[in-house]
């Protein structure tokens, strides 16, 4: 099965190689993390279209300009009407072919009716696939998730669980990969540091 990269290192080291073409991914993280990083990051391997539901199209680019990592020229599109479901399904029929797709973020979208939300997922996969892209889906964990998130969670291939802790001391960012269709989930988390770019973290936990 064909993998593509996600631009960082130490991930492609752990998913031998990237995630499988046509694969799904929900990443996970507080609204407060670095999170944006990583979207930022997958703009830079391939041609990439951007979603945006929440920040303006504006925000968004200034954002990738202002940006440490590497990022690319993605095409970035608002989803602010009346329908979003079938207003990013619209867009969606550009999805660069071996390409990426990010929706930032899924918050709204799950706002929808159920059975609307799996049908508009169900259309998400498919152009996917037919693309032999990769799409991501930013999903924040804020108060009581939707009841749409186990949705979200169940169609996507692939799970990123961004986790972050902050002490008197430290802020410590951990990556778990619960679920990866196509190949072995992580056995434990990868401890990263989220400053301006994504890096490993060397440093030793102390018990």
């Amino acid at each position: 099965m064909e993998r593509l990269p996600t631009g960082i290192s130490v991930l492609d080291r752990e998913l031998d190689g990237g995630l499988p073409a046509g694969s799904v991914v929900v990443l996970k993280a507080e609204p407060a993390s670095q999170s944006e990083l990583f979207l930022n990051t997958f703009t830079h391997v391939r041609e990439t279209l951007y979603l945006t539901t929440v920040r303006s199209p504006d925000a968004v680019d200034d954002a990738l300009e202002r940006s440490a990592v590497r990022t690319g020229d993605p095409m970035i599109e608002g989803v602010d009407g009346e329908t979003p479901l079938e207003e990013t399904l619209d867009r969606a029929e550009s999805v660069p072919r071996a390409g990426t797709v990010i929706l930032d973020s899924a918050e709204p979208l799950e706002a929808a009716d159920p059975v609307r939300y799996r049908s508009f997922l169900d259309d998400l996969r498919s152009r996917v696939d037919e693309a032999n892209a990769i799409g991501v889906i930013h999903a924040l964990k804020r108060g009581t998730p939707s009841p749409n998130r186990v949705a979200t969670e169940q169609t996507a291939d692939v799970v990123f669980d961004l986790r972050t802790t902050v002490t008197g001391t430290e802020i410590a960012n951990r990556l778990a990969v619960p679920k990866f269709r196509g190949g072995a989930a992580l056995e434990e988390p990868v401890k990263l540091k989220l400053t301006d770019t994504v890096s490993v973290d060397t440093s030793r936990d102390i018990a």
